[in-house]
């Protein structure tokens, strides 16, 4: 099994995928099963302040209420917009699942040419959405993330990512309204029934709703006229559902397309380096991938440019 992780400034995903035995159109025969079904996932809190042994607890937890036993985890890729957990979660796979992990950072195979001014400055989780979408949906399209920060990011017709668009997310902007007002009351976030509020706090929710869905459909007609009307537009995150499906131009509503994306990424880095992602201790043969962080290239290549410091999510 494949254990994905996309670790965001909120929240933190995981995912499980077991192997699917089958010959893919183009495949050769003798090609090994790729890990397609996904078995299990969860979402729990970032912790910045948690030790190696607390996430290491939290995992396999995690695995035992699935009925999944950590031995049968053979690759691990992780992506994360938390700089100080990297050195964490790789002792964590050492540790509890004696292997190391394959982390999205310079010198990973995307197979996506980076078009940005500076490549560094593009947080790994939106090129992870990006080679996700442009895989399953094709290309143009736009992706809209909701998370810490809501994300709208653009892939062209040549699978090329292009940048987009950073705003602050719903949550953080409910934050800000009820953090400098002396007496409005802090609201769930929800679709109300009606937009005309009859209550202070049905006020609150119709205008964060409908305000930041306005937001959404704003940016979106903007950058439609600039793709073109064929764009495929999707949307995914924790909000992801409850904005998207009020959307006139989000279309599809991916939940997992950003473990999708990590799963891709790892069977493309999987080819060539197959010792590279192994048990702790054991012989490998293959190089690590170089790492360029004053990279500046488009990134031609497909290659991922440095996942900047603090990434939008």
């Amino acid at each position: 099994m494949l254990l994905v992780i996309d670790v965001g400034n909120t929240n933190t995903v995981l995912g499980v995928f077991a192997r699917v035995a089958k010959v893919h159109p183009g495949g050769d025969a003798d090609d090994p099963p790729r890990y397609e079904r996904l078995v299990a996932n969860w979402r729990v809190a970032t912790s910045r302040t948690s030790t190696v042994d607390e996430y290491g607890v939290l995992f396999r937890n995690l695995f035992s209420m699935a009925g999944l036993e950590s031995k049968g985890i053979h690759g691990i890729v992780v992506s994360s917009v938390v700089p100080p957990l990297d050195p964490v979660l790789r002792q964590v796979c050492e540790r509890y699942f004696n292997l190391r992990p394959l982390l999205i950072e310079p010198g990973v195979k995307t197979g996506m040419p980076v078009h940005y001014d500076n490549p560094a400055e593009v947080g790994a989780d939106r090129i992870v959405n990006a080679v996700a979408a442009f895989d399953k949906y094709g290309g143009p399209c736009v992706i809209v993330d909701f998370g810490t920060a809501t994300t709208f990011d653009c892939v062209s017709a040549k699978g090329e990512y292009m940048g987009g668009v950073i705003c602050p997310g719903i949550g953080i902007s409910a934050d800000a309204l009820f953090e400098r007002t002396a007496r409005l009351p802090r609201v769930e976030i929800r679709k109300p029934v009606r937009v005309i509020g009859s209550n202070t706090v049905g006020s609150l929710q119709s205008g964060l709703y409908y305000g930041y869905l306005g937001l959404v459909d704003g940016i979106l007609e903007l950058l439609l006229a600039e793709l073109g009307s064929e764009t495929h537009v999707l949307a995914t995150g924790g909000l992801g559902p409850m904005i998207g499906t009020g959307s006139k131009y989000i279309k599809h509503v991916d939940d997992f397309l950003t473990l999708e994306g990590l799963r891709i990424i790892w069977e493309r880095n999987a080819v060539g380096r197959k010792d590279a992602v192994t048990k702790t201790g054991a012989k490998s043969t293959a190089k690590a991938p170089a790492k360029n962080p004053a990279q500046k290239s488009s990134n031609g290549d497909g290659k991922v440019g440095a996942p900047a410091p603090r990434s939008a999510r």
